[in-house]
C-alpha cells in the first residue's frame, strides 16, 4: 500500500479541527510535492475540502448551541461585547468579514461559531469560508511547493529559504500595519 495515503489522511485529521495548527505540515506536503511524492492537485483538493468541511462543522456548532451559548456569552461583560463586536462585522461586511476572520488567531473557529450563533446564512458562510480556506491552502502549500523546487536544487542558497520566507511574510505584514492614511488604533480606556 502506497504510504501517501496515510499523509493525506494526516492531513484530513489535522485541516478538519479549527484548532489545530497545521501550516508546518501544509508547507512541508507542499515540498513533499515538489519532490514527487504526492500529488499537487490531489494535496490541494483534501486540505481544501477537509478545511471547508471543518468550518462548516463549526458554523453548525454554533448554529444549533446558539440558546445556551448566547446566554453563557451574556453573563460577562467582555464576552458579550466580543461576540456583539463580531457579529456586527460579520453582518456589516459580509462575506469580506467570513474571509479576514480566517486569518486572525483562533478567528476560524471563533468566526465560524459567531456566524452561526447569529443567524448568518449559512450559504454566505460557506462562500466566504471556501474562498479564505482557498487563499490559505494555496499560499501555505504554494510557499512549501516553491520551497521544495528551490532546495531540491541544492547549494547553501537552499537554506536561505525558510529565513528568507519569513522576512518577506514579516516585511509585508509590517507594510500593511504602516501603510500611510492608516489611523493607529486607540487603546480602550
Amino acid at each position: 500500500m502506497d504510504c501517501s495515503y496515510w499523509f493525506y489522511t494526516l492531513l484530513v485529521l489535522a485541516t478538519v479541527p479549527p484548532m489545530v495548527p497545521n501550516s508546518a505540515l501544509l508547507a512541508g506536503a507542499g515540498a513533499l510535492a515538489a519532490s514527487g511524492g504526492l500529488s499537487l492537485p490531489l494535496l490541494v483538493l483534501v486540505t481544501l475540502t477537509s478545511a471547508v468541511l471543518g468550518d462548516l462543522v463549526v458554523f453548525t456548532v454554533g448554529r444549533r448551541a446558539r440558546g445556551r451559548a448566547l446566554g453563557w456569552l451574556s453573563r460577562d461583560a467582555r464576552r458579550r461585547s466580543m461576540l456583539e463586536w463580531v457579529s456586527d462585522r460579520i453582518h456589516r461586511y459580509g462575506i469580506p468579514a467570513v474571509i479576514a476572520v480566517r486569518f486572525v488567531p483562533t478567528g476560524r473557529g471563533v468566526g465560524g461559531l459567531t456566524a452561526g450563533m447569529v443567524g448568518y446564512p449559512m450559504r454566505r458562510y460557506l462562500i466566504g469560508a471556501g474562498i479564505a480556506e482557498a487563499l490559505f491552502v494555496s499560499y501555505t502549500v504554494g510557499l512549501g511547493y516553491l520551497g521544495g523546487r528551490f532546495v531540491t536544487g541544492g547549494g547553501p542558497a537552499s537554506l536561505l529559504v525558510g529565513p528568507a520566507v519569513s522576512l518577506l511574510v514579516a516585511a509585508i505584514a509590517l507594510g500593511v500595519q504602516r501603510r500611510p492614511g492608516r489611523r493607529p488604533e486607540r487603546a480602550a480606556r
